[in-house]
């Protein structure tokens, strides 16, 4: 909200205030009418009203333009932070494409074959080891697991790069 836009929804408030004083003022001077120095003492006290209501709603304007520019600043923060992590979502699901394709690369059988022997050797011979279904495979023994499926692979590719992906929005 603008200035001049707080200032016209402000307008009311300040009336009412300034109406108000004018109304206490007016009050004060009819009981004072005839005594000299009780009309300028109600003046005196009129001015006074008229001033703190007009301070007042500038003290009023000035607090709602703040908490509009707060506002502003974190729905612009909540913005840029939705499409943040848009981006390191969609370089995500790219990083996974990429690796799950290479089931269809003729050296493909190469390669899952070195991962059953990465699990074999983090696990021992004895491992129950099967195919993941997004390509790799997978191994177990009793109280643990090594996933060196394509998908988890890309995973922790992804986030591997740590600060380093922050290069997708500071370009």
């Amino acid at each position: 909200m603008t200035g001049d836009a707080v200032d016209v929804a402000l307008a009311p408030v300040r009336a009412a205030l300034i109406a108000s004083a004018e109304a206490d003022a007016a009050a004060l001077l009819a009981t004072a009418d005839g005594a000299g120095g009780a009309v300028a003492e109600a003046r005196e006290r009129a001015a006074e009203l008229v001033a703190r209501a007009r301070a007042e709603g500038a003290a009023n304007a000035a607090a709602v333009l703040a908490a509009d520019r707060a506002r502003a600043h974190r729905d612009g923060r909540r913005i840029v932070l939705a499409a943040q992590r848009e981006a390191y979502e969609q370089l995500r699901r790219q990083a996974r494409a990429a690796v799950t394709a290479l089931r269809a690369d003729p050296g493909y059988d190469r390669l899952r074959a070195r991962l059953v022997g990465r699990v074999e050797a983090v696990l021992g011979p004895g491992a129950t080891i099967v195919e993941h279904p997004g390509g790799g495979v997978v191994g177990s023994v009793p109280g643990r697991r090594c996933d060196l499926s394509l998908p988890a692979i890309a995973d922790r590719a992804v986030d591997a790069l740590g600060p380093e992906v922050e290069r997708l929005w500071t370009r």
